[in-house]
């Protein structure tokens, strides 16, 4: 398990909801063993997640119907395309010979504050192009997040 902790004045507490989940399923005096560096802005990792919980909610994806069904709008799904689109993912070939892209985790042991950073911004612009349709600006979109941290 990789954990994400903050330290308090009362100790470490969990720094996302994963490191919470398991945290919490701790029983009382049981002990942990990590190997534990300082990673990455929690503060801008979480600026991040907002930017994007922010335009999942604003995006309306048409409507399709396939051989599969109608399609629902997933999170995750939505958050890997907008990495894929920011140009931050790996291809790989397939067992049948196709290509796959993958979109790079955005973990804090997969990415350094520079990269996010750039991840970041590039995730503005594509989000200004396919969600907002360009009727955002940048520093609109940045004044949301900033309103939306403040409730959060």
């Amino acid at each position: 398990m990789e954990a994400v902790l903050i330290k308090t004045l009362k100790g470490f507490i969990p720094g996302e909801p994963k490191t919470e989940e398991w945290f919490n399923k701790l029983k009382i005096g049981a002990a942990v063993h990590g190997k534990f560096r300082k990673y990455r802005n929690l503060a801008f990792h979480r600026k991040y997640f907002a930017l994007l919980n922010i335009a999942y909610e604003n995006w309306t994806p048409g409507s399709i119907d396939s051989k599969y069904g109608v399609p629902e709008k997933n999170f995750d799904r939505f958050r890997a395309d907008l990495i894929i689109l920011s140009g931050y993912y790996d291809t790989t070939i397939r067992l049948d010979g196709s290509v796959r892209i993958e979109p790079r985790s955005v973990s804090f042991a997969k990415m350094d504050n520079e990269e996010f950073e750039k991840l970041y911004n590039r995730t503005i612009d594509v989000l200004i192009k396919h969600v907002y349709n360009s009727k955002m600006s940048k520093e609109e979109i940045e004044k949301l997040v900033e309103q939306y941290l403040q409730f959060t």
